[in-house]
């Protein structure tokens, strides 16, 4: 595994694509229990080179109830996102991850990790590539619909501060689905 993660790190395939430059971001290990797939890493991410490592990975770590060293112990949580780069810039926030990580590294890294339990797919684009025909029309659907597509996957919506307006239209989602993904996390992680 350790020779793949390398591989991946060193990966430039679509070097062309990427205003910062190629540094793939992502974490694993071969007893990671639980997979966190995300879009791709922002600035400030790209900048440290460690995974969630800004306002987004703070929410995160919130809905999970999980510390700052229970998230970053590989044996608990691989992050694996959808583009393992910063794409860059577009109107509206960051560009969409590039295509080709998804499918260039995710099966290969899926293949090191036997022991995982669960797949938390955050965003459109995770659930997306993962659901396939099993996705709702929409992400707030998909979401509701949670228990679904368990005890495989979780899917939730992206934790950056740029997407309160969306909790903000769903209080459902914090006041019900993240105790049941909090109770998820825990029974997982206390095995």
């Amino acid at each position: 595994m350790q020779d793949l993660l390398h591989t991946i790190r060193d990966c430039s395939i679509c070097k062309a694509h990427l205003p910062l430059g190629p540094r793939p971001v992502v974490t694993a290990h071969q007893d990671s229990k639980i997979i966190i797939i995300g879009q791709a890493p922002g600035t400030k991410v790209h900048a440290s080179g460690i995974p969630w490592d800004d306002a987004s990975g703070k929410q995160l770590r919130k809905w999970l109830d999980v510390s700052v060293e229970e998230f970053y112990d590989e044996k608990n949580f691989a992050i694996m996102p959808m583009g393992f780069c910063y794409p860059g810039r577009g109107k509206g926030g960051d560009l969409p991850p590039r295509p080709e990580c998804a499918p260039q590294w995710h099966d290969q890294l899926l293949e090191f990790m036997p022991n995982v339990e669960l797949l938390l797919l955050i965003g459109m684009y995770a659930q997306k590539y993962y659901l396939k025909k099993e996705a709702k029309k929409t992400l707030t659907e998909t979401v509701a619909n949670y228990q679904e597509y368990l005890p495989k996957y979780f899917p939730l919506p992206h934790p950056s501060p740029r997407n309160r307006f969306w909790l903000t239209r769903n209080p459902w989602f914090e006041e019900e689905v993240v105790s049941q993904l909090q109770n998820s996390i825990k029974t997982i992680l206390n095995k």
